[in-house]
């Protein structure tokens, strides 16, 4: 039988353009100025990326480049574990809407689910910050 996971899709209305959105979030050079929550700098390596997070040097792959918004990326923590990390951006108007779904993985207590939705909504709102500047 599949796992399920539970899951919460947070989001964020930024005033400005979806392509403008997708090509700031879809450079993995930006991830320190606007996902904290995952690392505080990011490095070019073999194929891919490592951000360097508080418990080690997590790799980073984006989906292929796309017309549709979709930023989907896969972080694969120093401990092994790939977590999958549904993104999109959609046009909302002029604007933009970036919508995250945030797993809640096996084994993780409320509290820590808890802790990494504030981390998501927290990165969403510097993204925003940013893009509106």
């Amino acid at each position: 039988m599949a796992t399920h996971l539970t899951s919460r899709t947070l989001g964020v209305s930024i005033g400005c353009p979806p392509d403008q959105v997708y090509e700031f979030v879809s450079n993995p050079e930006n991830l320190p100025k606007w996902a904290k929550g995952l690392g505080k700098s990011v490095r070019k390596s073999g194929g891919g990326w490592l951000v360097d997070t508080p418990q080690g040097p997590a790799k980073v792959r984006f989906a292929e480049r796309n017309r549709l918004g979709v930023l989907d990326h896969y972080v694969t923590t120093a401990q092994g574990i790939e977590v999958y990390v549904p993104l999109r951006v959609i046009a909302n108007g002029s604007g933009s809407e970036l919508l995250f779904t945030l797993f809640r993985l096996p084994g993780m207590s409320d509290e820590q689910y808890a802790a990494d939705q504030q981390l998501v909504e927290q990165d969403l709102k510097t993204l925003k910050e940013i893009l509106e500047k």
